[in-house]
């Protein structure tokens, strides 16, 4: 039995019945990392050790009758961003190469209060700036499907480490799409939550009114499952919002007949690879077979998201970065005697060229004489935007998109022009500048052997209906699949 393919739920129901042990089950995914990681490059460090006595503590444990937590004897993988006590957090940059956090984050506690065994953090573009994974410190992650393309970015050693096998889940952050697109670049299930769902306290800030921790699995139950452990109110991460969840992995298996979905049609426009749009379609017409309901719906202000999505966060990124500087933690430049000099120094040779643009264009629009025409315009386009998709979830009950306008492209391609780069992320920043839920599921492959992802948007904290939506579109293609 090849354990390294199966999800987290099945996992669990096998060592639920002692038909294997978590020492197992671990060994088996770490023996995985050793077989792709040189091709993929998706961990920047791996806890071999710490893991299997951690899942020797499980075994023991189970062997004595004990009650163990929910994901117990579980390997998940955690985006180098989010803080582990006493392991080496990265951020993907030179800058924090050698930091070690001296705290859990909230998500983490929470996992490990569960059980999980986190057997590694995961590459990353640069304090999570980019679209494509090809901004870290630490090397490129590499697509698996395709070792010449990209895995998408910022969490696209989570969606590769999930995708090979290396881990069944992993967490990583989206502050624009950074979940969603690797999702939807290597083929899993990524989640981004409702705006304050999960606590961000431990993961270092890139956008805080942006970003979000977020989940990548291989199904839609992990999916769920994985985010009933970390989210709930947290009194240390002061956007957390007090909301009871229900149980995701019960509500998801409602029907869904009846269903309002709607599709915008500016995701649908005559730039999207005429394969995602496909694809895409295709599924949604599956979904009406179920009982879906479907209407066009319009999102006007869809157009203005990306130069309001980088105003906004490069502001915040240039106000977030400025703690480092060589004085209290992380890189420090050598040979320095003037303080200023050091300062300068540090930044200049910490900081990746991608972190470097977006700190002095941030810098620029917050300057005096700038804020008004371009922070404060972008704050109003902003709400514009969450109005559109108010207005929208008056006739619907959730939208359908694709996830990205195009499948993973190669390595290289987009690097040397940012803009084009940065019109990857076109469908996915508007759920975060309104603060919505939304999902990215794998809905088809195109010629090439790349896959496809649709993005499912809900309402805030409509988690339930979004899952829910997904698992029934997860079954009724694994069902077309097993009927080839």
């Amino acid at each position: 039995m090849k354990l390294h393919l199966l999800p987290a739920h099945s996992l669990l129901a096998l060592l639920g019945r002692g038909e294997v042990s978590a020492e197992e089950v671990v060994s088996s995914f770490l023996h995985r990392v050793e077989e792709v990681e040189g091709d993929l490059n998706a961990f920047i460090t791996l806890f071999s050790q710490d893991s299997l006595t951690q899942a020797r503590e499980v075994d023991k444990l189970r062997a004595k009758g004990e009650r163990v937590g929910r994901l117990a004897g579980v390997p998940i993988a955690i985006k180098d961003n989010i803080c582990v006590q006493g392991k080496r957090m990265t951020c993907g940059s030179r800058m924090l190469s050698n930091f070690v956090p001296p705290y859990d984050a909230t998500v983490v506690r929470r996992l490990k209060e569960e059980g999980a065994i986190i057997i590694g953090k995961t590459n990353m573009d640069e304090f999570a700036m980019g679209s494509s994974n090809e901004n870290s410190f630490f090397g490129p992650v590499k697509n698996p499907f395709d070792s010449q393309r990209v895995s998408g970015g910022s969490s696209g050693g989570s969606a590769a480490a999930v995708s090979a096998g290396e881990a069944p889940m992993a967490l990583g952050s989206d502050t624009g799409g950074s979940v969603r697109l690797p999702a939807s670049f290597c083929g899993v299930v990524g989640l981004k939550p409702t705006y304050g769902l999960v606590s961000r306290f431990g993961l270092v800030a890139f956008a805080s009114s942006l970003d979000q921790i977020g989940v990548l699995t291989r199904d839609v139950e992990d999916c769920a499952l994985l985010l009933e452990v970390i989210a709930g109110y947290d009194p240390q991460d002061s956007t957390s919002i007090d909301q009871h969840l229900p149980d995701l992995v019960l509500e998801m298996k409602k029907g869904i007949k009846g269903l309002r979905v709607g599709l915008p049609e500016e995701y649908f426009s005559p730039e999207v690879d005429p394969q995602v749009k496909e694809a895409v379609l295709r599924a949604v017409n599956q979904l009406t077979l179920e009982g879906v309901e479907v209407e066009r719906v319009n999102l006007p202000h869809t157009t203005s998201a990306i130069a309001t999505y980088y105003i906004i966060a490069d502001a915040e990124a240039s106000s977030n970065l400025a703690r480092y500087d060589g004085a209290r933690y992380g890189y420090r430049a050598q040979g320095t005697r003037v303080l200023l000099d050091m300062y300068s120094r540090t930044r200049n040779e910490g900081f990746g060229d991608e972190v470097k643009r977006r700190i002095m264009l941030g810098t620029y629009v917050l300057s005096s004489g700038y804020y008004d025409a371009y922070y404060l315009q972008a704050q109003k386009a902003r709400t514009l935007i969450r109005k559109d998709f108010e207005e929208a979830f008056c006739r619907c009950d959730l939208l359908v998109t694709p996830t990205s306008p195009t499948p993973a492209f190669k390595l290289g391609e987009k690097m040397d022009d940012p803009l084009l780069m940065y019109l990857s992320d076109s469908f996915t920043v508007p759920a975060n500048l309104a603060g919505l839920p939304s999902l990215s599921i794998p809905c088809g492959m195109t010629r090439e052997g790349l896959p496809i992802g649709m993005q499912i948007i809900g309402p805030p904290l409509g988690e339930s209906q979004i899952l829910g939506l997904a698992s029934i579109y997860e079954q009724v293609a694994s069902k077309g699949r097993d009927g080839l």
